[in-house]
C-alpha cells in the first residue's frame, strides 16, 4: 500500500486551509486518511504552519512519500534536514548528540529569519498616517 504525506483542504471557497495528512496514495484528496500530521494556512503572510515533527519523521522512516507542496512544507520547518543528519549519524558519520546540536544551531537561525520576515510584513502593512503641518486649519483662509 503506496503512502503519502499530502495537504487535505478545507475551508470555504476562496478561503483554503489545509490539514497535512497521512493517507493511501488511492485514496480522494479530501477523502479518509491514516494520521493527521499538522495545518497549514496558506492566507496568512507568512503562511502559517502547525506540524507534528516526530510524526513526520516517523512517517518518512517508514517510507511514506510527500507530495511536492508538503516536501516544501517538511523542509520549511526542518524535518528534511532532520531525517538527512539521523541519516549520517545511522551510517557513523557522527554521534546523535552532533547531530541535534547541528539542528538546534539550524533551528535557532532559521527562527531568526522567520520573525524578521514576519516584522518586514507587518510594517508593510501598517497604515501609513498622512502628515498633518501645523498652523493654519484647513478651509480658513485670511
Amino acid at each position: 500500500m503506496p503512502v503519502k504525506i499530502r495537504l487535505q483542504r478545507h475551508g470555504s471557497k476562496k478561503r483554503p486551509f489545509y490539514f497535512i495528512v497521512v493517507a493511501d496514495a488511492r485514496s480522494p484528496r479530501d477523502g479518509k486518511f491514516i494520521q493527521k500530521l499538522g495545518t497549514y494556512n496558506p492566507l496568512t503572510v507568512p503562511a502559517s504552519i502547525q506540524l507534528d515533527r516526530q510524526k513526520a519523521l516517523d512517517w518518512l522512516h517508514k517510507g511514506a512519500q510527500p507530495t511536492d507542496t508538503v516536501r516544501r512544507i517538511l523542509s520549511f520547518k526542518g524535518v528534511l534536514y532532520l531525517k538527512h543528519l539521523l541519516r549520517g549519524v545511522k551510517l557513523g558519520l557522527f554521534d546523535e548528540a552532533a547531530a541535534m546540536e547541528k539542528f538546534q544551531k539550524w533551528h535557532s537561525e532559521h527562527e531568526v529569519q522567520v520573525k524578521k520576515r514576519q516584522e518586514a510584513s507587518a510594517r508593510e502593512r501598517r497604515p501609513r498616517r498622512p502628515i498633518v503641518q501645523a498652523g493654519r486649519p484647513k478651509g480658513s483662509e485670511s
